[in-house]
């Protein structure tokens, strides 16, 4: 049986393209491409200083108009179409696929991390992002164990499904404890007043109300969303799991939001989301253990949002406030995105949502055996 566990899991892993040590995490990211792409490539790696020195645009201009033609004779989408995601910087890119090794043979820890391509910020940037990415590990047993909870719900196997949710509580709590590096290695006043600018997306955005035209690729602008941890699948994965019900304006944005995940991970929510109901089955059962484990389960989650929501307000909240008070605008932004999440979200809004719904999944735990014989 442990044989055939295996071998499910092995093909849960490939058929979601997930990584059983990583999770969601690309394995060996590619930091070079085909010569085809080199001119977009030899952009990418001096990004930094071409945005500081504002030599970006007119590069990317000349570029586009010398060596951007396919071999049909059209403009190339950068391969983003084909790989199924929109045209613009999501959080697959910067986070799940945007992470190098500094010794080769040394472990994946933020002192051994740096990233692909980069954005003004200098450490405070360099650090976001690493640590998004040391969440995103942090995640992988728990993505495990959504999938074996899953598998065990087709046989009602009791032991399964609660050995499942136990390997999810602790990820969730393994995850907290990774975001907490944020503190140590983000400046805010840089997060807020420069790396959430070039994240920042064209749709909800006062600033582009029509979104933003792709020559060569529409007639018409393109509103899309900027890279936003609602992306990452792994929280929608346990949200799923464990049938938690967001309220209509949240939930479509959450929806809205699988658009910007890679069609393998979007493709494991929705297996998720159709699977019997665990929570209708664990209000069903008479287990006391399946109920505490469930139970354990959501507080976990419940917790990690209320730590992402107070970690929010002191990046976001805090020095937009500041901002505004002085009167200093943000590079031009002004106080567009003080109260906007880079996905075009109400910011403090959403999250206050997403933990409050989270709050009313949770179970009350059953009366042990001992009580239920005596009643």
């Amino acid at each position: 049986m442990e044989t055939n566990s295996r071998e499910t899991l092995k093909a849960d892993f490939d058929a979601f393209d997930i990584s059983e040590e990583l999770g969601f995490l690309l394995e060996e990211p590619l930091t070079n491409l085909p010569d085809y792409y080199r001119v977009w490539l030899d952009l990418a790696n001096n990004l930094t200083d071409l945005i500081e020195s504002h030599k970006l645009r007119d590069l990317v201009h000349k570029r586009w108009d010398s060596s951007a033609w396919d071999m049909y004779g059209r403009k190339d989408n950068m391969g983003l179409l084909r790989l199924g995601l929109p045209p613009i910087l999501t959080y697959a890119d910067s986070v799940l696929a945007n992470w190098k090794l500094k010794n080769p043979t040394g472990d994946m820890e933020i002192g051994n991390m740096d990233l692909i391509f980069s954005f003004p910020g200098g450490e405070s940037c360099r650090g976001f992002f690493i640590v998004s990415l040391l969440v995103e590990m942090a995640a992988s047993s728990g993505i495990t164990g959504a999938l074996e909870v899953m598998h065990a719900m087709k046989t009602l196997e009791l032991s399964g499904i609660q050995k499942g949710l136990v390997k999810v509580t602790q990820s969730l709590k393994k995850m907290k404890e990774t975001f907490k590096l944020m503190h140590n290695h983000v400046d805010p006043t840089a997060f807020h007043g420069t790396l959430r600018i070039f994240v920042s997306g064209w749709r909800d955005n006062p600033m582009l109300p029509r979104g933003l035209l792709y020559e060569g690729v529409s007639n018409e602008p393109i509103l899309l969303s900027g890279g936003s941890a609602a992306q990452s699948s792994t929280i929608q994965c346990f949200d799923a799991l464990l049938c938690i019900q967001h309220e209509d304006e949240t939930r479509s944005f959450l929806t809205r939001m699988r658009e910007y995940m890679p069609p393998a991970h979007r493709q494991l929510i929705e297996t998720l989301s159709v699977c019997p109901s665990l929570r209708d089955f664990i209000l069903s059962s008479s287990s006391s253990d399946l109920c505490k484990a469930y139970k354990s389960c959501v507080s976990a989650l419940v917790d990690l949002r209320n730590y992402h929501l107070n970690t929010v307000a002191k990046y976001v909240v805090v020095p937009g406030n500041h901002a505004r008070a002085m009167g200093c605008p943000l590079r031009g932004v002004g106080t567009v995105l003080n109260d906007t999440g880079t996905g075009g979200s109400n910011l403090m809004v959403f999250l206050k949502s997403v933990r409050n719904t989270t709050q009313k999944a949770l179970i009350l735990e059953r009366p042990s055996a001992s009580k239920e014989t005596e009643m």
